[in-house]
């Protein structure tokens, strides 16, 4: 089944249907302010609270490294956390594990 693209008629029509969502208005957009002007508290709590993970002592180090094929397909090859086993890998080749 092929959809037929939307026209900007299409997408104004479907604009002005939607009385919960109505498009603004050039003054309303001449006095918008970024959200982290207009609730600077809101803001920042949450950027404190952002998921993710806890912050690490040690924090990993991005490199860019050229690698062989092979020797990228075979951790990989291992399955997940092939990073972290290509990471002792080379630290116990450098001495340090």
């Amino acid at each position: 089944m092929t959809k037929t693209p939307l026209t900007e008629a299409d997408i104004q029509a479907m604009i002005a249907s939607d009385p919960d969502a109505p498009e603004a208005t050039d003054e309303q957009l001449a006095k918008a302010v970024p959200f982290t002007e207009a609730f600077p508290a809101l803001a920042e709590e949450m950027r404190k609270n952002v998921g993710g993970r806890p912050k690490a002592e040690n924090p990993k180090v991005a490199v860019s490294l050229r690698l062989d094929p092979d020797v990228v397909a075979r951790f990989k090859a291992q399955g997940p956390g092939w990073q972290t086993r290509m990471n002792e890998a080379l630290r116990q080749a450098a001495g340090l594990g």
